[in-house]
């Protein structure tokens, strides 16, 4: 069984610039990444990443999956706007079971206190390498990449499911 990675925002450009190493990375790990984008229409970018990705419309509307990630990245716009991804985040945050990582400004005050930690991931050279591909197919300039990227975090054991979260607190 791999562990599974769930992110949700509104378009590939949005995934790739503040998680796009993170994604590569985790999928190079042998996790299962699935991104949720509310505009899909080039998602070439996302599988440069390594992501299946899914319509976000379609995959909310659904019924409930059997199993659950073991990780979500939300973009706050996103939760900002969806009153049903608010919800499954408020969820996952209160179950405390599974690693939650926000990024963006403006996040709501219920969210704000929930994930108020900082963490960071070390993007490796080679998601480095793959993110600026990425960003190159969906047409954005493409300087350094940052080796850098950062998430607000929700309180999580210091274990998720057996294995050390890979998200770094920040100081």
């Amino acid at each position: 069984m791999r562990y599974r990675l769930a992110i949700v925002a509104p378009s590939a450009i949005d995934v790739i610039q503040h998680a796009g190493g993170w994604l590569f990375d985790r999928n190079t790990a042998g996790w299962e990444v699935t991104v949720l984008v509310a505009d899909h229409t080039d998602v070439r970018p996302l599988r440069i990443l390594g992501a299946t990705v899914l319509d976000m419309e379609q995959s909310l509307a659904g019924s409930a999956h059997p199993t659950w990630p073991d990780a979500v990245a939300i973009a706050s716009e996103t939760y900002r706007s969806d009153s049903r991804v608010r919800e499954g985040v408020l969820d996952c945050l209160d179950r405390g079971l599974i690693e939650v990582a926000v990024w963006g400004d403006g996040l709501p005050s219920e969210l704000e206190r929930r994930a108020a930690g900082h963490a960071r991931h070390r993007v490796s050279v080679a998601a480095r390498a793959f993110k600026a591909c990425a960003l190159s197919a969906a047409g954005r300039p493409v300087g350094a990449v940052e080796p850098m990227e950062v998430f607000r975090v929700g309180q999580r054991p210091p274990r998720v499911h057996g294995r050390e979260a890979d998200l770094v607190p920040t100081i």
